[in-house]
């Protein structure tokens, strides 16, 4: 799939080897404590995920797929965002392609994010093919899609 081929790339743009290897200069060396720094901070990406990910229940899937008693959730962490375990991710992602530091790591989010949100599409779709649009958009204009405060893509447009 297409997602999986875009968040495959941006992995290997934002892994600090692949900038070694290809011998792409640093923009900024944020030294060893800088490092540990974004390392902590990249924990409270993942704590959100994890919180998702158990909110989820027996509800998730590494892929789009329909499980018994499937509905919309819409509490805990996804009554913040609508794909709360993308935004953990990209939250760590961020930290981990700032400490990289070179042009390719930080490219390199704008993949991670692309294949996300492509994801997250694609997921948004299923659920409307499979439980109907009004449960999904009611809860689309409610929530932002993948950050916080507003600032994701609200709303859905069945296609």
């Amino acid at each position: 799939m297409i997602y999986r081929s875009v968040l495959t790339l941006g992995i290997v743009m934002i892994t600090g080897q692949t900038s070694h290897y290809l011998h792409v200069p640093k923009l900024w060396n944020l030294g060893r404590e800088g490092g540990s720094l974004l390392a902590f901070l990249m924990l409270p990406g993942f704590a959100f995920t994890w919180w998702a990910r158990i909110h989820l229940g027996r509800l998730w899937s590494g892929s789009v797929t329909r499980k018994e008693g499937h509905r919309i959730v819409d509490t805990g962490p996804y009554a913040i965002v609508r794909h709360p375990i993308y935004t953990g991710l990209i939250w760590a992602v961020v930290m981990s392609a700032v400490a990289v530091g070179t042009i390719l790591s930080v490219l390199g989010i704008g993949m991670m994010i692309l294949g996300f949100w492509l994801k997250a599409r694609l997921e948004e779709r299923f659920l409307v093919e499979e439980l109907g649009p009004q449960p999904n958009n009611d809860y689309c204009r409610r929530v932002p899609m993948l950050w916080p405060l507003g600032l994701g893509a609200r709303g859905y447009v069945d296609r």
